[in-house]
Order: C-alpha cells, then sequence, then structure tokens
C-alpha cells in the first residue's frame, strides 16, 4: 500500500545528526519522528525525501484556519503488509505526536503537535494513493 502524506511541520530529511548544525539536526528528528511513528504498526520503505512547496493548506485538507499560502511537506511511503495500516489508523497514530517546531514551517501555533482530528487546526493529512 502506498500513502502520501502532506504536513504544515518541517520534516526535510537531512541525515543529519549530533553535532551537526542545530537546524538540520532538529528537521531530522521531525522526520525520524514521522518514519517512527508510522513504524508502530510496520516498517515503511520511500523512495524520494519530502518535498516542500508553498500552497493553500485547504488544497491538501489541511487546517481551516490557516487560510494563506503555507509551507507544506509531502511525502509518499510504501506499507508492504496490505492490513498493517489504514488512513484511520495513521491519524488515529499521528494524533497529538509532538514535533520540533520554529524550522522552516510558516504556521504559528502555542503547541507542538501533529494535530489529525480538528478541521479546523490539523496540520497532518494522509491519502492512499495506491492499495
Amino acid at each position: 500500500m502506498r500513502f502520501k502524506l502532506y504536513t504544515l511541520v518541517d520534516i526535510t530529511e537531512t541525515l543529519s545528526r549530533r553535532g551537526d548544525n542545530v537546524k538540520s539536526v532538529r528537521q531530522q528528528q521531525n522526520f525520524l519522528t514521522v518514519l517512527q511513528t508510522i513504524g508502530l504498526r510496520a516498517n515503511p520503505t520511500y523512495k524520494n525525501s519530502p518535498s516542500v512547496e508553498s500552497a493553500l493548506p485547504k488544497t491538501y485538507s489541511l487546517g481551516s484556519t490557516y487560510t494563506k499560502k503555507q509551507n507544506i511537506w509531502t511525502f509518499e511511503f510504501e506499507i508492504e503488509a496490505e492490513d498493517a495500516h489504514s488512513l484511520d489508523l495513521l491519524l488515529e497514530d499521528f494524533d497529538c505526536v509532538p514535533y520540533i517546531g520554529d524550522l522552516d514551517e510558516t504556521i504559528s501555533t502555542d503547541d507542538r503537535l501533529f494535530i489529525t482530528k480538528d478541521s479546523k487546526t490539523n496540520n497532518i493529512y494522509f491519502e492512499l494513493v495506491d492499495k
């Protein structure tokens, strides 16, 4: 199964580690948080790192609070075990998972949490690309 996620959170894959540039380490930590959260049920595989573009969040079913163009990261991944994940499970698993903020995201929030269950403030969304 192939999924695509859209998020307003900076999940840039930098391959940085402790001792490297602090910002790039934090971006990598957010990316690893995404991989590890997906990996709670099944190991994801991917071909390309997340990409970022400036777009209207409503284009990607992200929170209605965000009305202006924002940085939106897109990440496509696959799960081999067909019944290991679903859109509902991904939304459940990601809700309220903390992330590191103040990177290249253009949204401003008090909480640094992935939000999936509030149509006004959700900052991550998933779609099934291919079964």
